[in-house]
């Protein structure tokens, strides 16, 4: 299928995602936890919250840094999480069919405040290492543990590393695009907007999908595809289950819908309504 006919080169874009809960199926830190028999890592992380010392997304880098028990684990530990991680279906065939597109170019980066060798694991073969940008520790050389964090790709983090990949790929803010789960995301999908980019969550996490331009829910990350086609590409609903079926997939179920939430109650000094 030919998309778009013109002289022009490619138009670029930058496709940035978020890792847990939106490439994969797990929580990284809740699957080291598990893997080690640490116990409590919710209970510790909304203690962090509740006194809002890191940003939401780094409390798994705080514990590594500074809590006893998460002190012992090792960077070979992380790697082994990676390898155990749930990834959603067809990240392999969503890369090839981003490459395909004619007349459009999108790269792929992973930003996350996951840890990058649990990010680098799980993506081997997928996704290539310099695109991945998770948060970055300094090991002891002698210890192996932990030294310091490097950077943190949690809240305003998030928003540092798109800017310095756009700066380096030269995009204005139109070809950016941003695929988030949770409320570690709002600070860069805020941003994306200001800037006229495509924002999509995959959750409905109820402080994300107010912010974001689209709100995609699925187990197949072929379903970001969808807004992509449909807001950039510029193809109809037809159009996009033709190229779907073209590249060997069916879009068997697809409901378009729009949910309002509503939380209702009676005034102050208004007495119970009866009928």
């Amino acid at each position: 299928m030919k998309l778009l006919e013109g002289n022009m080169g490619p138009k670029q874009y930058l496709l940035a995602s978020d890792f847990d809960q939106t490439l994969s199926f797990n929580d990284s830190g809740i699957l080291l936890s598990e893997m080690l028999g640490f116990t409590g890592f919710a209970e510790k992380c909304a203690g962090l919250s509740s006194m809002h010392l890191v940003h939401q997304g780094a409390e798994l880098s705080y514990l590594l840094l500074h809590d006893p028990e998460y002190r012992r684990v090792r960077r070979e530990d992380l790697q082994e999480v990676g390898r155990r991680i749930r990834l959603k279906q067809n990240i392999a065939a969503l890369m090839r069919i981003l490459q395909s597109l004619e007349q459009f170019r999108f790269t792929l980066y992973v930003i996350s405040a996951a840890p990058e060798e649990v990010i680098r694991s799980a993506l081997e073969g997928m996704v290539p290492p310099a695109r991945i940008h998770g948060t970055r520790f300094r090991y002891d050389p002698a210890t192996g543990e932990i030294q310091s964090i490097v950077r943190v790709p949690a809240g305003y983090g998030k928003v540092a590393v798109l800017e310095e990949l756009r700066a380096e790929l030269g995009l204005s803010g139109d070809r950016v695009i941003y695929v988030g789960d949770g409320g570690s995301d709002v600070h860069v999908m805020l941003h994306v907007n200001r800037l006229d980019g495509l924002t999509v969550a995959v959750s409905e996490n109820r402080f994300l999908t107010p912010i974001a331009r689209r709100t995609i829910l699925s187990d197949d990350v072929l379903s970001i595809l969808v807004p992509v086609l449909e807001d950039i590409v510029g193809l109809d609903t037809a159009a996009i289950r033709a190229f779907f079926g073209e590249k060997g997939f069916v879009l068997q179920d697809w409901d378009k819908t729009r949910t309002d939430s509503l939380i209702i109650r009676s005034g102050p000094g208004r007495a119970s309504a009866v009928a």
